[in-house]
């Protein structure tokens, strides 16, 4: 099945500038830079005066579907270099008390279930992790690492094998850009 010509526009917000060279799309705001390569043969991307223009002709549904991801993809980057995406996890200990700590771009998870050997998570470059009390704050401009080293964070305490409903000690996501999940 053949679809209509399809173009969508994104609108820059001011205080953004945009640059594309050979498919890859560089943003700069008031957070820092980001950049993506975005690259389809059957669809086109150019930068206009405010904003960016996708376009496809003639395409089949998996065009159509790949130019609303590139969408969602320019959006994510545009929302992240003007304000930052951010995780809440929580820290739940019912069993032993949990030692969390920071080490160079690793998150270390001490005596959890009396273990002694420590876990540890992997924090991703451009991420910004804090600890206060029991919540693990993280914050980036990129929505991908953000989210990645919260699942990081989450699984390094997964225990396979035991009811989460009895045993709900470990690191859970608690907020995801202010909005609570849990």
């Amino acid at each position: 099945m053949v679809l209509k010509d399809i173009q969508e526009k994104i609108i820059i917000p001011e205080g953004i500038e945009i640059s594309l060279e050979n498919n890859i799309l560089k943003i700069k705001g008031p957070n820092g830079e980001n950049q993506r390569k975005l690259l389809n043969p059957k669809i086109k991307i150019s930068k206009k005066e405010n904003y960016i223009l996708l376009e496809s002709k003639k395409p089949t549904k998996r065009e159509k579907t790949v130019l609303n991801t590139f969408k969602a993809h320019i959006k994510n980057l545009i929302k992240g270099v003007n304000e930052k995406f951010s995780y809440s996890i929580k820290i739940c200990s019912g069993h032993f008390p949990i030692n969390v700590s920071l080490e160079n771009n690793l998150l270390v998870i001490k005596n959890f279930f009396g273990e002694k050997k420590s876990r540890k998570a992997k924090i991703l470059n451009g991420v910004e992790a804090k600890i206060k009390g029991n919540i693990i704050n993280l914050e980036s401009i990129d929505k991908e690492k953000v989210g990645q080293t919260a699942s990081n964070i989450e699984q390094a305490t997964r225990r396979c094998g035991f009811d989460r409903r009895i045993y709900q000690d470990g690191c859970w996501i608690i907020e995801k850009d202010g909005k609570k999940i849990r």
